[in-house]
C-alpha cells in the first residue's frame, strides 16, 4: 500500500514544480503607456451572440472605449429571441465600427458557435481576427496590450486566458480550476516550443489569429462539429508548424463565464467530456487522478490511525499542503481568491458529479444540451 502515497507524492511534486515555473514564465498582458509607432494591423473583433441582450451592450461599450485606430467589431446574432439584435443594432447606428450580422440557418454537421464564427470570419476585413465571447469585458488599453503581446511573442495564434470573475459558490469552486489545469499541468515553454498537438491549449473566450494562419488551418470549417473547438484550433496551428502562444489577461481582459452555480454546472457538463477527447475512459482516469492528488490525502490525514501506513500524520499533512499550494498559487497568479484553495476537495467532488452527469447525457441523450440545442460531436 506504500506505493500509492509514493506515486501521489511524486505527482504533486511535479505539478507544484510546473505551477511554480509557469508563475514565473507565463506571459501576461501589460498595459501599454502609448501606442507603439509604426503600422498597426487592422483588427476585427468577432463576437458570436445567442440570447446575450443582458450583457452585449456592456461588452461593446468596453470595446468601443479601446484607443485603437483601425478596429472593426462584428457581432453575429445567432437567432436570438431576447432582443440581442436590437441592442446591437442600436449601438451600430451610433458607432460605425460596429456591424451586426444575422446568422444563416445552421447547416448539417456544424455546431452553432462554429458556424457563427465561420460567418464572422468571412465578413471580417482585418489582418488580425480576434474571436471573443459576448461576456468578455475589455479594460481600457487591453486591445493594444494584446496586439503588442502578439507581436512580441511572434504569435500566429495568441490565446488569452481572461481573468475569471466569479460570484456564486458554484462559480468559485469550478471556474478557477481552468487555471489550475493549464498552469499546473502544461509548462508554458512546452506549449510554446514543442510542436506536437498534445502540447496545445487554448481558451475560446479570446483567440487572436493572424489571418493567413487562420486560413492555413482551414478556419472554423475544419472543426465544424467540435464542442471544444478552441483546443482543436490550437492543435491545428501546431500541426501546421505555426506559432501558438498563450498569455494571461492580467485583469485587462475579464470574463464572468457563468452567471450562477447552476449555469456553471451546466457549462462544465457541456465541455468536460469533449475536453477529454470524448473518451469516457480518459475522463474516468482524469477523475481518479484528481481524487488521488487532491482528495485522498485529506482522507488519509483524517482517518490515518485506521490505515497501516507509515508517516502519519506528517506525510499526509505534507501532501495536503502541497495540493492546497498548487491551487493557491494558480489562484494568486490569475487574480482569484487564494483562500478558496482550502476548498479544493469540494471542487474535486463537484467535478466528479459534473463528469458523471456528462456521461449520463452521452449515454441517455447521445449528446449535450446548450442554449436550447442538442449538440453532437463526431
Amino acid at each position: 500500500m506504500i506505493a500509492l502515497p509514493l506515486l501521489v507524492t511524486a505527482a504533486l511534486a511535479v505539478v507544484l514544480t510546473i505551477a511554480a515555473s509557469n508563475y514565473q514564465h507565463f506571459p501576461r498582458l501589460r498595459l501599454q503607456p502609448a501606442l507603439r509607432p509604426g503600422a498597426l494591423p487592422a483588427v476585427s473583433v468577432l463576437i458570436p451572440a445567442r440570447n446575450e441582450a443582458a450583457i452585449i451592450g456592456v461588452t461593446l461599450d468596453s470595446l468601443l472605449a479601446q484607443q485603437y485606430p483601425n478596429l472593426e467589431i462584428l457581432v453575429l446574432d445567432d437567432r436570438s429571441d431576447d432582443g440581442t439584435d436590437a441592442v446591437v443594432a442600436s449601438i451600430a447606428r451610433r458607432h460605425p465600427q460596429v456591424r451586426l450580422l444575422c446568422g444563416c440557418e445552421l447547416p448539417p454537421g456544424w455546431t452553432g458557435k462554429n458556424w457563427a464564427c465561420a460567418q464572422l470570419s468571412a465578413a471580417a476585413r482585418g489582418e488580425v481576427l480576434i474571436f471573443t465571447d459576448a461576456d468578455v469585458h475589455w479594460q481600457p488599453g487591453a486591445l493594444c496590450s494584446l496586439i503588442t503581446a502578439m507581436t512580441d511573442l511572434e504569435a500566429d495564434l495568441l490565446t488569452v486566458w481572461p481573468t475569471q470573475i466569479t460570484q456564486s459558490w458554484g462559480e468559485r469552486l469550478t471556474a478557477p480550476l481552468m487555471a489550475l489545469a493549464v498552469l499546473a499541468y502544461l509548462p508554458v515553454q512546452l506549449a510554446h516550443n514543442f510542436y506536437h498537438p498534445l502540447a496545445a491549449a487554448a481558451n475560446g473566450q479570446c483567440m487572436a489569429f493572424r489571418r493567413p494562419a487562420y486560413a492555413a488551418i482551414g478556419g472554423h470549417a475544419a472543426v465544424r462539429n467540435a464542442i471544444v473547438e478552441d483546443v482543436q484550433l490550437a492543435q491545428r496551428i501546431k500541426a501546421a508548424g505555426l506559432h501558438l502562444r498563450m498569455a494571461d489577461g492580467a485583469g485587462l481582459i475579464e470574463c464572468r463565464m457563468y452567471a450562477g452555480s447552476r449555469a456553471a454546472i451546466d457549462g462544465f457538463t457541456k465541455n468536460i467530456l469533449a475536453g477529454h477527447g470524448n473518451r469516457i475512459s480518459l475522463l474516468a482516469l482524469s477523475t481518479l487522478f484528481h481524487w488521488s492528488l487532491f482528495l485522498l490525502p485529506w482522507v488519509w490525514l483524517t482517518l490515518g490511525r485506521a490505515w497501516p501506513l507509515p508517516g502519519w500524520p506528517w506525510w499526509p499533512l505534507l501532501l495536503v499542503t502541497a495540493g492546497v499550494s498548487v491551487r493557491g498559487l494558480t489562484a494568486y497568479a490569475t487574480r482569484q481568491r487564494v483562500g478558496d484553495a482550502w476548498l479544493l476537495p469540494v471542487s474535486v467532488l463537484i467535478f466528479t458529479f459534473i463528469a458523471a452527469r456528462a456521461v449520463w447525457w452521452r449515454v441517455h441523450y447521445g449528446g449535450v444540451f446548450w442554449k436550447g440545442r442538442v449538440l453532437h460531436e463526431g
